[in-house]
């Protein structure tokens, strides 16, 4: 017998695929969460790019930050900014005399900044060490500057009295500058306490 190789007609009514209706088309999508679909953060890939970037320091504050860091801030007792003052003013002195011929306005001119730096680098518990510290290193730093007249005791001891009553000004003034800054800390310190104390709640 013969074989066709053609495939035999299929006799009926051929099945026509009927549109689904929009509840059977959207039945993938109706499956998923909510959550999933709605916002940026579908797929995971916005919503995590968004946290990332929520958790990075924003660079000003990071920059700054930074400069907190390298900026020298001490904190020194009563007895440690006395012994900074001195020995700091002992140096420039001997440096005065060693390379400007013992100029007491170079010596004058030095004090007040480090006068500024005892003040504001002693700890808030010894503010008031400050102003009474830095006339101690004056007279301490005008030994290797002041006249040594005839080379005696009593000749150096009478070169640094005449170099305190002729430089003077270059003492108050640094005092000054040290009181000044003890005051203003002292300030911003009280308004501090006074704002926790506010912001403390009762009990």
């Amino acid at each position: 017998m013969e074989q066709h190789g053609t495939r035999p007609a299929q006799y009926g009514p051929r099945r026509s695929r009927a549109a689904l209706p929009p509840q059977g088309r959207g039945g993938a999508a109706a499956g998923r969460p909510v959550g999933r679909q709605a916002g940026p953060g579908a797929g995971g890939g916005p919503a995590r790019g968004a946290g990332r970037q929520a958790g990075r320091p924003a660079p000003a504050a990071g920059q700054e930050m930074g400069a907190r860091r390298t900026m020298p801030n001490p904190r020194l007792t009563g007895l440690g900014s006395g012994l900074f003052c001195a020995a700091v003013m002992a140096v420039l002195g001997y440096l005065d005399a060693l390379l400007l011929g013992a100029s007491l306005t170079v010596y004058g001119v030095l004090f007040v900044p480090v006068c500024l730096l005892t003040a504001v680098w002693v700890r808030r518990g010894d503010l008031l060490t400050a102003p009474v510290v830095v006339p101690i290193a004056f007279a301490v730093g005008l030994v290797p500057v002041a006249e040594r007249g005839d080379g005696g005791l009593g000749g150096r001891l009478m070169g640094i009295v005449t170099a305190l009553a002729t430089e003077a000004g270059w003492l108050y003034g640094g005092t000054l500058v040290a009181g000044s800054t003890v005051i203003v800390r002292r300030i911003r310190l009280v308004r501090r306490r006074r704002a926790a104390a506010r912001n403390r709640p009762p009990g």
